[in-house]
């Protein structure tokens, strides 16, 4: 057994341009972990959250995050909180994939 669920999860993921892969990582009552990743030219696209804090964490690559009228590139090791009703969302604007997770807390 391990205890790492990010390895097993996303090292088979591998993306088209312009597709996104996911994973859910964690999933309890309260909590949901899951792992996105982005194809070159690929995007989540931005949305919102009224009850739940959203946190990217950027494991892999330099996905662009957005977040409200805000915006950047984020090399990995990256974290953005996404506040409660924040609009937000990713997008993979290189070559190569770009791997970032979102926790999403409390779950609705």
């Amino acid at each position: 057994m391990t205890l790492d669920s990010y390895a097993a999860a996303v090292s088979g993921l591998d993306p088209a341009p312009g597709e996104v892969e996911t994973a859910e990582l964690v999933v309890t009552d309260d909590v949901l972990v899951k792992a996105f990743v982005l194809g070159p030219d690929a995007s989540v696209d931005p949305h919102e959250h009224a009850d739940a804090t959203n946190v990217f964490h950027v494991l892999e690559g330099e996905p662009t995050v957005v977040r409200d009228d805000e915006e950047a590139a984020l090399a990995a090791p990256a974290v953005v909180s996404n506040e409660r009703g924040a609009v937000h969302g990713a997008r993979n604007d290189t070559d190569e994939r770009a791997v970032l997770t979102a926790t999403l807390a409390p779950l609705p």
